[in-house]
């Protein structure tokens, strides 16, 4: 068996069972129960300073 037909037997057949295990994987991570709360986190920080800019931006953007 050549190179080409043992990788191409290979991605036929575990390497489509392992990124089908990969992609559930990462769905099971993302929606797990404890993650609500990193999720709501992420997705509200770019809020977080609305009213003025932080501290570490700001001295960032004088020395530029």
């Amino acid at each position: 068996m050549d190179t080409y037909s043992f990788l191409r037997h290979f991605a036929d057949s575990w390497m489509l069972i392992l990124m089908t295990a990969l992609f559930v994987g990462v769905v099971v991570y993302a929606f797990r129960p404890g993650s609500g709360k990193l999720q709501d986190e992420a997705a509200n920080s770019i809020f977080r300073n609305e009213k003025r800019p932080a501290a570490e931006a700001a001295r960032n953007y004088k020395e530029a």
